[in-house]
């Protein structure tokens, strides 16, 4: 390895976060506590990094001027979300360590890419096809219907995704989507979902956090359990195959991976090149949290100990929380945070955003604790309790 990727970069030096959500927010903070400064490059002027940073560069990703005075003073960068064009990141690598690099994120951002790169690297992952035109679709096998057609670029959380039963639907769904290049994923039965968050540093030693059980309610994170109530066996073949993952894409920083179960078997749904909205729990229940340790894979520190102390619940807070149906229409409010802070054993944690609207992530709670089934009672009786529908 080079003298830059063997040196440490230690406080008080700037960090650079290109990307202004709530896991940039949560970066800042643990970078901040540990010493350094950070600034943030968002467009949004309102972003919720931008209010915690040194500095804030409100300029667009591809602003070379912006790009090049944040280069000048950070001693390394990362990012917190999978869609900065890789060509940014590949155009800061010229002048300070950038992690994940540009390729690594390049994968993870493009569903092709990253089907194909599960394929071929021989790792676990459902049927699929690559579309590019109505003519893919008419040859695609019939054994992969029923299917979910997902755009390759800028689907997140459900979005950008339709279930289709039959070729007819699947071409419908992709005039609906302009002709985007998708990938056509076999709709499997699941038995549950599971991620491994995990941070590998530049020598190549990965530390996995504990494999959390994922619920999902219309394609965004609902409620996350750690640990996963699955067996140890399939809990470690799943560390296994995310630490693959990582030393496969020679991947330097914390990444998520999601898997789903089906009829007993792991299935690589997708990765994750930054830290994961399923591992927003170890900030409460772990000795280092995910964002703790993209700092330290970031400035080649040691990683640190990701060992869960607690059992833990983790339940989103979306922008559906803030309309209430009224008679005469819906009405906007605050949500009545005394009903969660009644409960002693629980950590709210809001992300500062500038306002809600229904399936955006305003924030979430973790309920911790020894015993599972009671920490999970309490979170689900919280949830209900803050006005969550659904269990």
């Amino acid at each position: 390895m080079n003298a830059m990727s063997t040196t440490m970069i230690l406080p008080p030096a700037t960090l650079g976060m290109l990307g202004g959500g709530q896991l940039g927010g949560f970066f800042v903070a643990a970078a901040q506590e540990l010493g350094y400064q950070v600034w943030v490059l968002d467009p949004d002027k309102n972003s919720p990094a931008a209010r915690s940073a040194d500095r804030h560069f409100c300029a667009d990703y591809d602003d070379f001027a912006a790009l090049d005075e944040f280069a000048a003073g950070c001693a390394a960068i990362t990012t917190e979300f999978e869609n900065v064009p890789a060509a940014t990141l590949d155009y800061l690598a010229k002048f300070v360590p950038v992690r994940p690099s540009g390729s690594a994120v390049a994968i993870c951002q493009n569903r092709i890419a990253e089907k194909s790169f599960l394929r071929d690297h021989g790792l676990s992952h459902g049927p699929f096809a690559v579309i590019r035109s109505a003519e893919d679709i008419n040859n695609a096998a019939p054994t992969l219907f029923p299917a979910i057609l997902k755009v390759a670029r800028f689907g997140y959380d459900g979005k950008g995704q339709a279930t289709v039963v039959n070729r007819e639907e699947a071409i419908t769904a992709f005039a609906h989507f302009k002709g985007e290049a998708c990938v056509l994923e076999k709709r499997l039965a699941l038995d549950y979902e599971i991620s491994v968050i995990l941070a590998r540093d530049q020598d190549g030693r990965v530390c996995c956090f504990a494999t959390g059980e994922n619920q999902h309610t219309r394609g965004i994170l609902d409620v996350s359990i750690v640990p996963a109530r699955t067996s140890d066996n399939l809990r470690r073949e799943a560390e296994a195959l995310a630490a693959r993952i990582a030393e496969n894409l020679d991947y330097i920083g914390t990444m998520g991976v999601e898997f789903f179960v089906s009829g007993g078997q792991l299935v690589i749904n997708e990765m994750a090149p930054r830290p994961h909205n399923s591992g927003h729990y170890t900030l409460d229940a772990c000795v280092t949290n995910q964002f703790e340790q993209q700092v330290r894979a970031l400035c080649g520190l040691p990683l640190g100990e990701p060992r869960a102390h607690s059992v833990a619940v983790m339940v989103n807070l979306l922008g559906d929380l803030w309309f209430e149906q009224r008679a005469g229409g819906e009405h906007y409010r605050e949500p009545d945070w005394s009903t969660l802070y009644a409960f002693p054993d629980l950590k709210l944690h809001m992300y500062g955003k500038h306002h809600a609207r229904p399936g955006r992530k305003m924030g979430h709670f973790t309920v911790l604790g020894s015993d599972m089934s009671s920490v999970l009672e309490t979170a689900l009786a919280a949830r209900r309790a803050i006005g969550i529908e659904g269990e």
